[in-house]
């Protein structure tokens, strides 16, 4: 029998959401390593009327404290596809920012495998095509402790009352691996190209995902594609919102029935 921390509830995915009844777009976003529903926090105010927008929550954070993180990017996107299969009753578009980009591409994929569905838009931020091969000496989820709290001081994505909290970062401290490890160890497993549109955002400073590696999502979709550079660093999602925000605007008022 597994212990209470090893169970997950998929279905916790969205615990808490309210489908919106004049609602005729859903907007899921996937959040990056360590980061949870919270970071889409105020989207759905800034967004056009009828888009929905619906943050998934991993488990090992938030009101899923509790629950294991993942270690299998598998069991990860298997689990969300299933949340999210009630929910498909509206067109639907994708967002996922570094770790979250890499996991609604394989969204993308199985959605269409298992369901004979695409989303009307795939969006990428802060993320290297899933082409490219991961690994190598700038992997971090394998550091000790002290080393891996100083990389991720660097990335300047964990809020520093998390970082500079010894209780709270070792309640995180799992959960942060996990993701990472997710993220470092990834292989792409599509054999075949989308056909939705997908929309590419990069970080003008950002070293974990350089322009031309951004750039390699174009090979991802025989359906349109557009890319764009904002201001900031691999956490331009956040210093940029705004400009984020304007170009999602952008594209799905093109989509909105």
């Amino acid at each position: 029998m597994l212990a209470a921390s090893d169970r997950r509830n998929p279905t916790a995915c969205f615990s808490g959401q309210k489908a919106n009844p004049r609602a005729t777009m859903r907007l899921f976003c996937l959040p990056y390593a360590g980061g949870g529903a919270s970071i889409y926090r105020g989207w759905e105010q800034s967004l056009p009327a009828g888009v929905d927008v619906w943050p998934v929550q991993p488990p090992g954070r938030g009101s899923r404290y509790r629950e294991k993180p993942y270690e299998s990017f598998e069991a990860l996107v298997s689990d969300v596809a299933r949340a999210m299969r009630p929910f498909m009753d509206l067109p639907f578009c994708l967002f996922g920012h570094s770790l979250g980009a890499l996991v609604s591409f394989e969204l993308a994929h199985r959605l269409r495998e298992e369901h004979d569905v695409e989303p009307q838009h795939l969006f990428v931020s802060g993320c290297r095509g899933p082409q490219f091969p991961r690994g190598g000496p700038t992997n971090i989820h394998h550091l000790p402790d002290d080393e891996f709290i100083t990389k991720l001081r660097e990335l300047n994505g964990t809020p520093r009352e998390v970082l500079d909290n010894p209780d709270l970062i070792q309640v995180m401290m799992e959960t942060l691996r996990a993701d990472f490890k997710l993220a470092e160890t990834y292989v792409c497993s599509a054999d075949t190209r989308l056909s939705c549109p997908i929309t590419a955002l990069g970080g003008s400073e950002d070293d974990e995902a350089p322009q031309e590696d951004v750039e390699g999502w174009r090979e991802q979709t025989t359906g349109p594609f557009d890319f764009w550079m904002l201001p900031g660093d691999h956490f331009f999602l956040h210093s940029s919102e705004q400009m984020v925000l304007r170009i999602l605007t952008q594209q799905l008022k093109r989509l909105r029935p």
